[in-house]
């Protein structure tokens, strides 16, 4: 069995270990430190080919794809991250996200960054929303963005400048869009920071892409007994839902760690949290407080100052 119980004194904050950094020169120009771990990498590298496979190893992401759209979307009901038109409709606990945000009559056209992106399960759904605008999708593996450009070519919608894919990471994308619009509507991290080394250090590389009013919007685990105990005992080790090896529990990052980085941060507010749960065969569910035991989605607006944390 591979799966070890953690010791107590392990459990700390991957964001605590870089939060002296932050608040010692929290100006600093844009990060050249890459937020790629080689091992994370290779991992999923060899998972490339079952990329777009239903029952394959990324089953659980595609069962997930429905509930990363709805929050998005609720996202952006909370607040428009465009200047707001008189057909903005406001959110409310009754109103179909997915309706309101598809809705004809909403001139909105959002442009999305969705870093991390994989092979394109996320990217392909939000291009084909009829309020998007443009898509950008970078990953920093050859052989997972190979898979998702295969899967674009089969759908003419995605030809042209609707979608576009980028062998890159974070710290380097300003390179590749030199010249280009820089800054999004709404950039996702989906499943993606609980993998990067250094996650204060790539949340603030991350943020300088979000236009004022826009929103940053993720996915991530949190470190508790309980996802210990599901994501890795169960999921990789009895099970095999998931791949062993995809996870590191010390990696995870719980909600309020976020809330708190961004508060110290400045300049962001309208946070979002949902709690979510995997019901083996109804797929993913929206749990009131599951984000304080396992998976959760999290997403923060960016205020309408510029600057990234109050600048």
């Amino acid at each position: 069995m591979s799966s070890r119980i953690p010791p107590l004194l392990r459990i700390r904050s991957p964001l605590i270990r870089f939060s002296k950094s932050l608040r010692t020169n929290p100006t600093r120009p844009h990060s050249t430190t890459s937020s790629v771990d080689q091992t994370e990498i290779s991992h999923f590298a060899n998972l490339a080919s079952t990329w777009w496979d239903p029952h394959g190893s990324s089953r659980l992401l595609h069962l997930m794809n429905p509930i990363r759209l709805s929050f998005i979307q609720r996202c952006i009901l909370k607040g428009s991250p465009i200047p707001a038109t008189s057909s903005t409709r406001t959110y409310t606990e009754k109103l179909d996200p997915t309706v309101a945000v598809q809705d004809a009559d909403n001139p909105q056209k959002l442009c999305f960054l969705d870093i991390g992106c994989g092979g394109g399960i996320l990217t392909e759904a939000l291009a084909r929303l009829p309020s998007t605008e443009s898509v950008v999708a970078i990953d920093p593996s050859k052989e997972v963005l190979s898979v998702a450009l295969e899967h674009a070519r089969q759908d003419p919608m995605l030809t042209g400048s609707k979608l576009r894919y980028i062998n890159t990471t974070i710290e380097q994308l300003p390179k590749e869009l030199e010249g280009q619009r820089n800054q999004f509507d709404v950039v996702t991290l989906m499943e993606v920071i609980e993998h990067v080394p250094r996650p204060s250090s790539f949340l603030r590389t991350t943020m300088e892409h979000v236009r004022p009013g826009g929103w940053l919007v993720l996915s991530t685990i949190a470190r508790t007994w309980a996802s210990f105990l599901t994501t890795k005992f169960v999921a990789e080790d009895i099970l095999g839902i998931v791949p062993r090896g995809t996870h590191d529990w010390n990696k995870y990052i719980n909600a309020e760690e976020l809330g708190e980085f961004f508060k110290e941060t400045g300049g962001w507010g309208d946070v979002l949290v949902m709690g979510c749960v995997y019901v083996p065969g109804f797929g993913w569910r929206e749990v009131r407080g599951g984000e304080r035991v396992g998976n959760y989605f999290f997403g923060v607006r960016r205020g309408l100052g510029e600057g990234v944390g109050g600048r």
